[in-house]
């Protein structure tokens, strides 16, 4: 157990340790441009619905189950 929680422990270290030298490689003018530069967020976009028919919409289907029950069709 307690080699989980050192595990955990050690990789949140790495993480964070990364975090701060990537942030180190920047100048000081490369972000306070970044921090003045606004988010420019995006609308999301729709798609058009597709036509979509459910068998039971299908008016070759329904008329082919009709035949089958009034016993018309060739497949009994």
């Amino acid at each position: 157990m307690y080699l989980i929680v050192a595990f955990a422990v050690t990789v949140m270290v790495i993480a964070l340790a990364w975090r701060g030298v990537g942030a180190a490689g920047r100048s000081q003018e490369d972000r306070t441009e970044m921090a003045e530069r606004p988010v420019r967020l995006q609308r999301p976009t729709r798609r058009a619905p597709t036509k979509f028919v459910a068998p039971d919409d299908d008016p070759e289907f329904l008329s082919e189950i009709d035949r089958r029950l009034r016993g018309e069709g060739k497949n009994n």
